[in-house]
């Protein structure tokens, strides 16, 4: 087959071996199982930044982002195949490139998203260490790991989707657990994988596999040799290149469209900095008032500056301010959106003309910085989307009125998994707990009963005592994490008492 020469064999194999059916290809098998998975299914339903009811337009969620980073993924993929002989050759001696295998990817990326976006995720994180005590809390990309190798099942297994160790490999954006970097403060950010974070006191901010799927994320990344420690695989760098294209020029037309992203306050910030950007790096840092237009610009620079010198540069910095505020700000805010035709144009002339740009602009590196990948965007582009994300951050996120909606919205996990917890303690009430509740309980027992009789040291001081309450919690944060948004709200409504519909709100637990 032509695309065998894309990727090393051992990158195919599967945990449960398969008869192949005559014609098909491995990769192709696993994205379908992706895409037919009610975890994907669940996507829709899934707030990508901000929640569609009250948008007043049609908004990205989980499902739409995670289908245009596969776009995005499959070009960059075609490009490195058909690029120069030299190019080729590191992409092959790093285990290949499959364009299928980063669709896969790109499909797979946001399944272990919980219910409502970043901020769901970081209160279930919360929650999940100091409610249940689980060493190492919830984390989206290890929950998205733990889908396909433990939760999903298909016809082959009823533990995972049994993928090939490509697909599985390419979804590991962070390949260590979250206590490696436990205690290891001496090193500054700078010199630490992105994603590690500014304090490790309590490990790793991102990670990529609980303690219970560890072993497996060792078995997928032995299958590529020449990738080093710490570093994603080559498929999984154009995926992790692609999500971050899509994140910074898909969401800015959802700002657009929905006129949450207004012309007079981006253009005070970014046309300031442009104006007074020496005066503003003569200051101090106690100096910068963030409220104050160019100063949250230019603490942005500073950042990227501290915790990225390998490729932070301040005259490609000012490049990218002036790129984003002559085709972002004074071209397309520059004529609010009104919802015809005209404006239509606009916006998609603006996705697609820096979607171009940055896909073309895919650099592979041999030897990369601990902090970038094997693929990885050039220096210009790079720029480029730290003052796109910076527009999306200051401007989107950072509105009051966003957050006085998500602290609701944080309020609602605590009250989920306190609500599924106390219900699992009460004996009275143990024959009326949800089945796939009951089930999940004890399929994480298991697993951890499992991983202490391989590795006794992996429960820590609390050695076999712990199987029980870390199975039960670890299977409430399971439960929780697989809701939709209205799913949770609307159970959340039944367990505290506030629903007078038990019957349809209750449907599907």
């Amino acid at each position: 087959m032509e695309r065998q020469r894309f990727h090393l064999t051992g990158g195919r194999d599967r945990n449960v071996a398969e008869e192949a059916r005559p014609g098909e290809d491995e990769f192709r098998v696993d994205i379908e199982r992706i895409r037919f998975s009610p975890f994907f299914s669940r996507l829709a339903s899934v707030t990508q930044v901000i929640p569609q009811a009250g948008s007043g337009t049609v908004i990205h969620n989980r499902l739409t982002h995670s289908l245009k980073v596969s776009a995005v993924a499959r070009s960059i993929a075609i490009t490195l195949n058909n690029a120069d002989e030299a190019t080729r050759d590191t992409v092959s001696r790093l285990g290949g490139c499959d364009p299928v295998v980063v669709q896969a990817a790109a499909a797979a990326h946001d399944l272990g998203h919980p219910p409502f976006g970043h901020l769901g995720e970081k209160e279930l994180d919360r929650v999940s260490r100091t409610m249940l005590r689980l060493d190492d809390g919830f984390e989206g990309n290890a929950q998205t790991f733990r889908i396909l190798t433990a939760l999903d099942s298909c016809e082959a297994t009823a533990r995972g989707l049994n993928l090939t160790r490509a697909v599985r490999a390419a979804v590991l954006k962070y390949p260590w657990e979250r206590g490696e970097w436990t205690g290891d403060q001496a090193s500054s950010a700078a010199r630490m994988p992105r994603g590690v974070g500014d304090d490790v006191g309590e490990g790793a901010m991102k990670f990529s596999a609980y303690a219970t799927e560890v072993e497996e994320m060792a078995d997928v990344l032995s299958a590529f040799p020449a990738i080093g420690k710490y570093q994603q695989t080559l498929e999984c760098a154009v995926m992790d290149v692609a999500d971050d294209i899509a994140y910074a020029v898909h969401d800015l037309d959802d700002f657009y469209r929905s006129n949450v992203l207004q012309y007079t306050a981006v253009s005070a910030e970014l046309g300031r900095w442009l104006r007074d950007c020496r005066e503003l790096a003569a200051l101090d840092s106690s100096e910068l008032d963030r409220r104050r237009p160019g100063h949250a610009l230019e603490a942005i620079r500073r950042h990227t500056q501290e915790k990225d010198p390998w490729i932070a540069s301040e005259e490609a910095f000012r490049e990218s301010v002036e790129r984003v505020n002559r085709d972002l700000v004074e071209g397309l805010l520059g004529v609010p959106y009104d919802g015809g035709l005209e404006a239509d144009r606009a916006v998609t002339g603006f996705t697609r003309r820096w979607i171009d740009r940055l896909q073309a602009s895919i650099v592979v590196d041999p030897d990369p910085h601990i902090r970038s990948g094997h693929v990885r965007l050039s220096q210009e582009a790079w720029h480029d989307v730290v003052v796109l994300k910076f527009v999306h951050a200051r401007f989107v996120l950072e509105r009051s009125d966003l957050a006085v909606y998500q602290r609701g919205q944080t309020r609602i996990i605590a009250s989920l998994v306190e609500g599924f917890h106390e219900w699992l303690l009460d004996p009275d009430e143990a024959t009326r707990i949800p089945r796939r509740l009951v089930d999940s309980v004890e399929a994480a027992t298991q697993e951890y009963s499992d991983l202490y009789a391989r590795n006794p040291a992996a429960l820590g001081k609390e050695g076999a005592a712990g199987i029980v309450r870390r199975g039960r919690a670890r299977a409430v944060v399971d439960y929780i994490a697989s809701f939709t948004d209205a799913q949770a709200m609307s159970v959340n409504a039944l367990i505290t008492g506030a629903s007078e519909e038990p019957w349809e709100a209750g449907r599907g637990l």
